[in-house]
């Protein structure tokens, strides 16, 4: 039987010295934590909070992320397309996202606020109704995505093909709206 653990608060917690434990974490807290390149495979988080953590390049297979905060957290590198897709909720604040993969995941209605996620592949995902403010994403990969009601009002730095991804009722702004016109080779002067 997996063990449950809740309502703690780990702080600085480092993965390679103190491997977390493969348990159900509910309403639990994580503050300055290094699990970078740790394996969190199989571990549950439900109602949990990252504060200042690094999860960069740590495997995430079939892990649960439901109802997830991550707030100034560094996620370079990681692959969501391998998590468990049961429920899962998350919420990026000012996180570093650069390089993460979403391939197919269901982000329909997350939150991306004032986060940098360049290079990053949402090929496939559904981001319908999702919020990217202020968010920087050169060269994120958007081929085949649904961002329908997506607001990039304030986003920066986007290169979608609207003929090759769903952007009905999505909200652009200028001059982010340039990278909607990219793929049609045309010029736009002021």
């Amino acid at each position: 039987m997996r063990k449950f653990i809740e309502d703690q608060t780990f702080i600085k917690i480092n993965g390679a010295d103190s491997p977390l434990e493969k348990a159900e974490y509910e309403n639990c807290i994580f503050s300055e934590c290094d699990f970078s390149s740790s394996s969190l495979n199989s571990i549950v988080f439900s109602n949990c909070e990252f504060n200042e953590c690094n999860l960069s390049m740590a495997k995430i297979s079939d892990t649960a992320f439901r109802s997830v905060k991550f707030n100034q957290c560094k996620l370079a590198g990681l692959q969501f397309d391998g998590c468990n897709s049961f429920l899962l909720e998350m919420i990026f604040l000012s996180c570093n996202l650069n390089y993460a993969s979403f391939y197919q995941v269901n982000l329909k209605n997350t939150d991306f606020s004032e986060s940098t996620i360049q290079e990053a592949d949402f090929t496939e995902a559904n981001l319908a109704g999702s919020v990217f403010n202020n968010c920087d994403l050169q060269n994120a990969v958007f081929d085949r995505t649904n961002l329908m009601g997506a607001n990039l009002a304030t986003a920066s730095n986007y290169l979608i093909n609207p003929t090759n991804n769903v952007v009905k009722n999505a909200r652009f702004s200028y001059p982010g709206m340039v990278g909607l016109l990219a793929s049609f080779n045309v010029k736009i002067v002021k």
